[in-house]
């Protein structure tokens, strides 16, 4: 089955930097687009930045400049890269991929991103 496991969460002081990973396994990687969501306490998910199989990109308005969002579809990996973190940006991320066949959306576990001094 289709599975999502993200990783590099953690805590980090503003201005400062994390990498996220997800491992995909159970799909055809190279041909789902995959996304990075978050969501933050009291407020809805919100996409963070997607990246399709042909590999365009598109970002939230609050990280352009800020996120790269990158795949390697050998490792069936998804990154976000995230520099310049804000208070603002601290929420549980969460891996997402959707198929280009059917109308479905599959969810990693999410890991946490707390930006804080």
């Amino acid at each position: 089955q289709v599975q999502l496991v993200e990783s590099g969460g953690g805590l980090v002081q503003p201005g400062g930097s994390l990498r996220l990973s997800c491992v995909a396994s159970g799909f055809t990687f190279s041909r789902w687009s995959m996304s990075w969501y978050r969501q933050a306490p009291g407020k809805e998910r919100e996409l963070v930045a997607t990246i399709t199989g042909a590999k365009f990109t598109d970002y939230a308005d609050a990280v352009k400049g800020r996120f790269t969002i990158s795949r390697d579809d050998a490792k069936k990996a998804v990154y976000l890269g995230m520099n310049n973190l804000r208070p603002e940006d601290t929420a549980v991320y969460y891996c997402s991929a959707d198929s280009p066949y059917i109308a479905y959306r599959a969810w990693g576990q999410g890991t946490q991103v707390t930006v804080s001094s």
